[in-house]
């Protein structure tokens, strides 16, 4: 007996949706079914488009949290129903099983939920050209699948084994660009908690001549966001710092697309401050960043242009390709969570680095070490050039997002109800910008940017001031008044 399912109404059913490429959801609702189900829309959906062929190659891999490989299981029972081969690259990174498969013209499928918590999990679809894109998002959406029912047990005794030719690939990948001992005298702490490119992390940096030392890992997950970094990973870098002396302390949140990187004092920089000294390094002419990203990356003077985007890698990529069509030069993205996207090969000293047009964590780690050691300067000396301008942000967890949206819907009508909720903190306002949620610029520079999570019902709230202890308070204070939306 089968049951044919629409993936629109599998959405609604099962509370499992996309959010930034990733179909997200809690892990009791990602049942083995709605990730069967999933699995073969998303393929369909390519074979429709012409995209890929039945009997060419699937690349499956996952993160470290605990329902990674139930689901890793249920995707590859589905790959291998629809008639695709599949090659299971264990446990790597997102970047990586993207990479590999670009290289091999293949699509591919990453079981993770990123930064969110243990509960929660997701799957992340590549085509063989990169990230599935808002089109691609729509297509799967229509999509009509046949699922057997009950679907036969599925346990992650099913999936084969593993293939290292993606994770040797993408260590390659840096080995090969980067000057050989170019960390040498390094002293770099990897904070390896549950990242799934702990180890990975570790061997590029001894191998570029850095010494290492691993810190704190954990077999049981936690959610290290590296745009709401939590209170207790501030105290680590300080602590680590103090104990070691560390030149810094680097890591990755659960699937390693997004960077974390401490200077040698212990503080931990953040994403949009790393994104600009990456796309330096790599001599980036063109460079795309979403709407949240601090405004020193046009201040700073070193890019021909700077695109702004909606929220989310989809978008980077669309206005990065577009920028490549146009023969901007050398072409690159980032987040606001530092994670960097690539749409151009890079030469630098005779050694290529390929495109990689989805986020990645260990290339901007690597560019701000080698930056460092190439100036001869520590870390927080990169920092001290750029212009001051300084970000932060936070985030109301359970926060419904409609209510976000409604709320954030009021304001944006109304510049008089903007100064009555705002007004006292950063005087009047300039400018209002709906590319995404609501950035408010103030006539004294301040920034306040309101936004609902796209990948869990949170509220997140970014500010931008001349100095990090402005920046702080007018974070905090914001989310004290957002509290009271509830």
């Amino acid at each position: 007996m089968t049951t044919i399912i629409k993936i629109a109404d599998l959405m609604q059913s099962s509370g499992v949706g996309f959010g930034t490429s990733v179909a997200r959801g809690s892990v009791a609702a990602m049942s083995s079914s709605v990730c069967y189900a999933y699995t073969l829309a998303f393929l369909q959906a390519l074979q429709t488009e012409g995209i890929i062929q039945p009997g060419s190659e699937v690349v499956l891999a996952g993160d470290l949290r605990a329902s990674t490989p139930r689901i890793q299981a249920a995707v590859a029972r589905a790959v291998e129903a629809a008639g695709y081969r599949l090659t299971y690259a264990g446990m790597i990174p997102s970047p990586a099983v993207a990479f590999y498969a670009m290289q091999q013209a293949a699509a591919s499928i990453m079981v993770t939920g990123s930064h969110i918590p243990d509960d929660r999990n997701g799957i992340k679809f590549n085509r063989p050209d990169g990230e599935i894109l808002k089109a691609d998002e729509a297509r799967i959406r229509a999509q009509y699948v046949t699922v057997p029912e009950p679907l036969p047990v599925i346990s992650e005794s099913d999936l084969p084994d593993v293939d290292p030719a993606a994770s040797e690939m993408y260590l390659d990948r840096y080995r090969q660009f980067l000057p050989d001992n170019c960390l040498d005298g390094a002293y770099i702490g990897v904070y390896e908690h549950s990242g799934v490119a702990r180890d990975l992390l570790s061997d590029i940096l001894e191998q570029l001549g850095a010494t290492v030392t691993r810190l704190a890992r954990s077999d049981t997950f936690i959610p290290v966001d590296t745009e709401a970094i939590r209170e207790e990973d501030v105290r680590l870098g300080q602590k680590w710092s103090g104990e070691y002396g560390f030149d810094a302390v680097v890591s990755t949140d659960g699937d390693a697309d997004r960077p974390l990187i401490a200077d040698e004092q212990g503080e931990w920089l953040r994403g949009d401050i790393v994104g600009v000294l990456c796309a330096r390094f790599l001599g980036i002419d063109t460079l795309v960043t979403p709407v949240s990203s601090n405004t020193l990356v046009e201040s700073c003077g070193w890019f021909d242009a700077v695109y702004r985007t909606r929220i989310g890698s989809p978008y980077v990529i669309e206005r990065m390709y577009q920028a490549l069509s146009d023969k901007q030069g050398a072409v690159g993205g980032y987040e606001a969570n530092g994670g960097f996207l690539l749409a151009s090969d890079i030469t630098l000293n005779g050694r290529t680095l390929k495109a990689l047009p989805t986020r990645d964590a260990v290339l901007p780690i690597l560019s701000v070490l080698a930056s460092a050691k190439q100036r001869g300067c520590p870390v927080s000396a990169l920092i001290d050039a750029l212009p001051k301008r300084y970000t932060a942000s936070g985030r109301l967890k359970d926060f419904p997002t409609d209510l976000s949206a409604a709320r954030i819907s009021t304001l944006s009508d109304s510049i008089p109800e903007i100064e009555q909720v705002f007004g006292d903190l950063c005087g009047r306002v300039a400018r209002v910008d709906s590319t995404d949620g609501l950035r408010i610029s103030f006539e004294n520079d301040e920034i306040v940017h309101l936004r609902p999570s796209g990948n869990a019902p949170e509220l997140r709230c970014y500010n931008e001031a001349s100095s990090p202890e402005r920046a702080g308070q007018l974070n905090r204070e914001c989310l004290e008044r957002l509290a009271a939306w509830r």
